[in-house]
């Protein structure tokens, strides 16, 4: 195999779309109980049997809370479990040839490393806006890594037409049978520790994680809930429920980057469809202030994909599950070290932990150190201090300033608010926000 950054010319404007003959609109393929049952027999060496514990966040949200920490993975994700299990269902033949896929990163690095582990050929095809750390990953693991299209629909044209060029089999992330079977062995391992949970919450992208836990969940339990939850910036199988089929959705860029499918799997809907409960859409803010609580208090660092199910109890739209027993999956963990920094900045604003505010102040010695002064009084620290001379219209001897605080909560954000105001007339503070879990 070649590592590294292969392109290649691709006119799709002029080509016909070439179709996955495992997915197919015209004829989906329901995913059977006994597919699952198969596939966690199989990769029960291959891929980690994670833990399901009580969360210490259940107080705040008033629920009993599991997490079933599915991001401690070898390669994070998951996506591991439907990958091993394709894997290991090929044929001699597609062994020896290869697979190809098309995936932003948690699929690709899970295709790559049970490639490697199993001794099959893995290509990957990601669109340039594939987090980097992913892409690194890939190439880690020796797998051919093309790195070329502008999205995913892109992506995956190319990886289809190189499958049938080639003559290797092409892998959907989220769609393929095999792939929906793997990932509905987690819904097995739920049921296992809390046998009596009342809802299970789901991340849900091209659909297929949604499908096999439910198929596996509902066949066990009925009456345990499936709630499907997704970033409101790509609402696919909400969308696909309204319509009773998949649609595609205009997709903008989400924290929950793995969860940016913009059409939702055909055998995914076929087969969750009539068996999700409730599907929730949650903002950017509240997936960053789940992000912040994860890793505060759970010391668990996770990708918007991962914490969009805590995100939704937080937003208060799991309400109906107070005092009962809620498992939330963090299917994943690889977040770039960039993102989480800007997501807990973000999340410390939202929970009023981090507060921005301009005030004009005397220019002449001691008007800062008066200003720190009276922040001093309240226990709030300083954080950072901007100064802004040139566009102001007050006399000469004023300077206005941006200051960025932080504080220990929202009440203590409130006191910095008045106290500022109380000393300084012209001041104006950033929205310090009420969210309802506080």
């Amino acid at each position: 195999m070649v590592a590294g950054n292969e392109m290649y010319s691709d006119d799709s404007t002029e080509e016909m779309e070439v179709e996955d003959p495992y997915c197919l609109e015209s004829s989906p393929l329901k995913l059977s109980f006994e597919d699952i049952t198969s596939a966690a027999y199989k990769i029960r060496d291959g891929v980690v049997k994670t833990t399901c514990m009580r969360s210490h966040l259940s107080s705040m949200v008033e629920m009993e809370l599991y997490l079933k920490k599915d991001f401690v993975q070898y390669t994070g994700s998951f996506k591991e479990r439907g990958a091993c299990y394709a894997l290991m269902m090929l044929t001699d033949e597609h062994k020896q040839n290869g697979v190809i896929s098309a995936s932003l990163g948690n699929h690709a690095q899970a295709l790559c490393y049970h490639g490697k582990r199993l001794n099959v050929p893995v290509t990957v095809v990601m669109p340039t806006v594939a987090p980097i750390i992913k892409i690194e990953a890939c190439r880690n693991f020796g797998a051919t890594v093309i790195v070329q299209g502008n999205n995913m629909k892109e992506s995956k044209h190319l990886a289809l037409k190189l499958s049938k060029e080639k003559n290797i089999m092409y892998i959907n992330g989220y769609d393929h049978p095999h792939i929906m079977a793997g990932q509905g062995t987690v819904g097995l391992e739920i049921l296992e520790d809390v046998p009596d949970a009342d809802a299970i919450v789901v991340p849900v992208g091209g659909g297929g994680l949604l499908a096999g836990v439910s198929l596996a969940v509902k066949t066990l339990k009925k009456n345990c809930k499936i709630i499907g939850v997704e970033s409101d910036r790509v609402p696919s199988f909400s969308k696909a429920m309204e319509y009773g089929r998949p649609v595609t959705v205009e997709g903008k860029s989400t924290l929950a980057d793995g969860l940016a499918v913009p059409r939702v799997g055909c055998n995914a809907f076929a087969t969750a469809a009539n068996l999700v409960d409730k599907m929730i859409i949650v903002t950017e803010e509240w997936i960053s202030m789940a992000i912040l609580k994860l890793v505060e208090t759970e010391k668990c660092v996770v990708e918007g994909a991962g914490a969009i199910g805590l995100a939704a109890a937080l937003s208060g739209q799991l309400d109906e599950f107070v005092g009962k027993k809620v498992v939330l999956l963090l299917c994943g963990g690889n977040i770039d070290t960039s993102v989480l920094s800007r997501c807990l900045d973000r999340g410390l604003a939202i929970d009023g932990r981090l507060v921005k505010f301009h005030a004009t102040l005397s220019d002449r010695p001691g008007g800062i150190a008066e200003l720190c002064r009276i922040l001093a009084t309240i226990n709030v620290c300083v954080k950072d201090i901007i100064h802004e001379r040139a566009w102001l219209s007050d006399d000469v001897f004023s300077v206005r300033v941006k200051v960025v605080c932080e504080t220990r909560d929202l009440k203590h954000a409130r006191q910095l608010q008045e106290i500022v105001k109380k000393n300084y007339s012209s001041s104006v503070f950033g929205n310090i926000p009420l969210p309802k879990v506080l």
